[in-house]
């Protein structure tokens, strides 16, 4: 039956994105890689749209997702950062071994995947970081970075980006439970906290842009975190 596949053939295009998009972060162009991992992340969403759409479940299919994700979702953010670091590590006249550093964002991307596969929790809230919410917190650091407004401040720092890849990594495989944007129905009372994190997203990419997208993952860990006992009832 062709529509079993059709999730599995979107997970590939994932997969597929991901690659390319680690092999321009190695080329130094790193807002190629952002747009290519904003790509895997939509058919990240698709494919699991098309699955319940089309009842094509399958555990070849989750085990599929969890293989695609780690490679866009784990080692192509471990692969920006590990090239911002190295520029700024050089530029600063640094060790540059530090940069290695940036690939323990793979190593808990594959922990928090395998977690995920094993947790029956998670089919209504998240529990610890979701991987492509950790990929965009990441891919945005090089556009935060080039703006003019904040190209001198602290997160020009090794040591400051070095904390955050060890903060967003404990975070991936913390027992806290984060909010899911699946809605089982549109009640403003039993969804507030989604409609909350939607509007407060919209009104900073608006303003900020690219620049907007770690504010979005920090009101997000912080929403998840204030709702925590409506969340898991």
């Amino acid at each position: 039956n062709i529509k079993q596949h059709i999730p599995n053939f979107i997970t590939c295009l994932n997969l597929l994105a991901g690659c390319i998009a680690i092999v321009f972060a190695f080329q130094h162009e790193l807002e190629i890689t952002v747009y290519l991992l904003a790509l895997s992340a939509l058919f990240d969403f698709f494919d699991g749209l098309a699955a319940r759409a089309l009842n094509a479940y399958s555990v070849i299919g989750k085990d599929l997702d969890s293989l695609a994700d780690m490679v866009s979702f784990g080692f192509a953010p471990g692969a920006i950062m590990y090239i911002v670091l190295n520029d700024l590590l050089l530029a600063q006249q640094l060790p540059s071994y530090l940069a290695y550093t940036a690939f323990i964002i793979p190593v808990f991307s594959a922990l928090r995947l395998a977690k995920f596969n094993n947790d029956t929790r998670q089919s209504t809230y998240f529990v610890g970081l979701p991987t492509p919410a950790n990929t965009l917190f990441f891919m945005s650091i090089p556009f935060v970075l080039a703006h003019s407004a904040i190209n001198n401040t602290f997160i020009n720092s090794p040591a400051f980006l070095i904390s955050l890849i060890v903060l967003m990594s404990f975070f991936m495989v913390a027992e806290i439970p984060l909010i899911s944007l699946k809605f089982k129905n549109f009640d403003w009372n039993q969804n507030l906290e989604k409609f909350l994190l939607i509007g407060i997203s919209i009104i900073l990419f608006v303003i900020l842009k690219f620049v907007a997208i770690p504010l979005i993952i920090i009101c997000y860990l912080l929403l998840s975190i204030v709702s925590k006992k409506k969340i898991i009832s």
